[in-house]
């Protein structure tokens, strides 16, 4: 069975890999077996001598995702350092805090644009790859706790999570044909820079700590299990589902 959940020779995409949760997906992939390929704004000199460590290779590539029109060359440069991909964890994201009488355009716009367009044309543009190669393939999506709830003072990011689960389902109707399986990851209230501001208002970070029956806010290693499992020949029969990964919130 143990079998099922190694990784050896597959290459995953990974963006927003510097930091956070797409650093932690990005180790559990690679300690898995996997080589990484990072989509990231800045250089991930850290998670690279991470995953050197872990004895797997790293290629970062330089993007801003909120333009869509990069991704065919990030996809072909994948491809060119390892010649094949396996994998894609669409992590990277953005929140813009504000309460929604006030909520701006540009705020609603910009969450919209990397949290749901780019995730939607990604994953395309890598299915049409994984079809290429005729090899099927993974694609894990990562939706939040505002998948399922409404949230407060984040309209956008509330309706583009919500909108990545529903995509997910969408996609995996059409791709499984294609042994493509298409599932997310919904993280709880993890301690990283997008919760940054919630657990510096004690008041908040309070009555979110109350409501968690693990008594804790995540961490980064939390979602690379479950991340692995999803990559993994283990979730073969699972399509269009998303995980809550939440220390209990949703139960709660």
């Amino acid at each position: 069975m143990l079998e099922k959940f190694n990784l050896s020779g597959k290459v995953a995409i990974v963006t927003g890999c510097n930091t956070g949760l797409g650093q932690g997906m990005a180790l559990g992939l690679a300690a898995a077996g996997c080589d990484i390929v990072g989509v990231n704004l800045s250089d991930a000199t850290e998670t690279a001598e991470k995953i050197a460590a872990l004895g797997r290779r790293f290629v970062n590539l330089k993007a801003n995702l909120m333009e869509q029109d990069q991704i065919p060359s990030l996809v072909e440069q994948a491809v060119a350092a390892f010649g094949k991909i396996d994998i894609l964890v669409n992590n990277a994201g953005i929140i813009r805090r504000e309460d929604a009488i006030d909520f701006t355009e540009q705020n609603w716009d910009d969450v919209i644009n990397i949290n749901l367009k780019t995730v939607f044309f990604f994953s395309q543009t890598v299915a049409k790859q994984f079809i290429k190669q005729q090899s099927g393939g993974k694609i894990i999506n990562i939706a939040s706790m505002l998948s399922f709830q409404g949230g407060i003072r984040v309209p956008s990011y509330t309706a583009s999570k919500s909108a990545v689960m529903g995509i997910t389902r969408a996609m995996a109707n059409e791709w499984a044909k294609y042994n493509i399986n298409v599932n997310a990851i919904a993280p709880g209230y993890m301690a990283t820079d997008n919760t940054a501001a919630l657990r510096s208002d004690d008041v908040r970070s309070k009555e979110i700590l109350d409501r968690i029956p693990a008594g804790r806010w995540g961490l980064p290693e939390d979602v690379a299990g479950p991340c692995v499992f999803l990559a993994s020949a283990a979730s073969d029969y699972i399509n269009g589902y998303t995980v809550a990964v939440d220390g209990g919130w949703l139960a709660r």
